[in-house]
C-alpha cells in the first residue's frame, strides 16, 4: 500500500521532493496459497509499471528477487535501510530476519508485534519506528470492526484500493486483483490492514524525514547494531538447554596434543 501511495502521489505531482525509495520484496506463496500468489503478481506488476515510468524514474523503484533464500538474504540484508516488519499485531510468533537486518544497521520500521517488541525493548523505542495499533486493542476492535470506516476517511487509501479493481497496474488482466480488494473491504479484513493504514503512513514519513538527517540516521543505525547481542545463537541455546531441557552445561577438557603432532603443526604452519 506504501508503494502505490508513493507512486500516486509522484504522479499528481512529479516534482514533489522526496527521499528516493526502492522496494525489495522477497517471497514464495504455497501451492494452495492463493491470495499470496495474487499478491506476488501484484508486486511484480507495480514493478513493471513503476520502473518504467518516467515521473518517478530514480525516486521510486520495485524489485521482486525470485527463489528467496539465505544466499540472496546475505547480500541484500547488509545493503538494506529500512526493514519492514509489518504483520498485524498479535499475529505474528516470532521472526528473526529484523534481527539480522538490525544487526547490519538497518532501523526497523513494524508494528508492536513478535521479535518487534524485543528488538524495541533492546534498542529503546527512539531508535525504532513502532507504529498500529496493539494486540489488545486488535482484540477489543475486533467484534466491530468495519474496514469501510477507515475507507471512506481515507482519501488516500480509497485511491490506493480503486487502483486495485480498476486495473491500474495490470490492464491486460481485467479483474485481476479484484480478490486482494474483495479480502480487505467485503470480506471483513480479517488482518485489520486498514485500520493500521495511516499509522503505516505516517511512520514512514517520519523515517523519510529522519534518514534526511544523516547523523541521527547514523547514531541510530549504530546502536541498533550495538544492542544485538542479546539476541546471539549463544544465549538463546543456552536459555533453551536451562528453561526448556533442563540440561546443564559440561565442563570441556582438553587433551595435550601428543609432541610429534605439535610438531608437525608447527611445520605446517611455519
Amino acid at each position: 500500500m506504501h508503494i502505490i501511495t508513493l507512486y500516486h502521489q509522484l504522479k499528481a505531482n512529479p516534482h514533489q521532493e522526496m527521499v528516493p525509495r526502492t522496494f525489495i520484496f522477497g517471497a514464495k506463496a504455497a501451492p494452495s496459497y492463493t491470495i499470496a500468489k495474487y499478491i506476488i503478481k501484484l508486486i511484480t506488476s507495480l514493478g513493471a509499471r513503476i520502473n518504467h515510468d518516467r515521473d518517478v524514474q530514480d525516486r521510486l523503484k520495485v524489485v521482486f528477487m525470485p527463489d528467496y533464500e539465505v544466499s540472496l538474504a546475505e547480500v541484500i540484508i547488509p545493503a538494506a535501510d529500512l526493514s519492514e516488519q509489518i504483520s498485524t499485531a498479535g499475529m505474528e510468533a516470532s521472526g528473526t530476519g529484523n534481527m539480522k537486518l538490525s544487526l547490519n544497521g538497518a532501523l526497523t520500521i513494524g508494528t508492536w508485534d513478535g521479535a518487534n517488541i524485543e528488538i524495541a525493548q533492546a534498542v529503546g523505542q527512539d531508535n525504532i519506528f513502532i507504529f498500529g495499533h496493539r494486540a489488545e486493542q486488535i482484540a477489543e476492535m475486533r467484534p466491530s470492526y468495519r474496514p469501510e470506516l477507515f475507507l471512506e476517511n481515507d482519501p488516500e487509501l480509497q485511491n490506493v484500493l480503486e487502483s486495485l479493481v480498476h486495473d491500474e497496474f495490470c490492464p491486460e488482466h481485467p479483474g485481476l486483483f479484484e480478490g486482494i480488494h474483495r479480502t480487505l473491504t467485503a470480506d471483513g479484513d480479517y488482518f485489520m490492514h486498514l485500520a493500521d493504514y495511516r499509522m503505516y503512513i505516517d511512520s514512514q514519513q517520519l523515517a523519510a524525514n529522519t534518514f534526511l538527517d544523516r547523523e541521527t540516521w547514523v547514531r541510530k543505525a549504530i546502536i541498533n547494531v550495538s544492542h544485538m547481542g542479546k539476541f546471539s545463537s549463544d544465549r538463546t541455546i543456552t536459555e533453551y538447554a536451562g528453561d526448556i531441557w533442563g540440561i546443564k552445561p559440561l565442563p570441556v577438557r582438553f587433551r595435550e596434543a601428543h609432541p610429534a603432532a605439535r610438531g608437525a603443526r608447527a611445520k605446517t604452519t611455519s
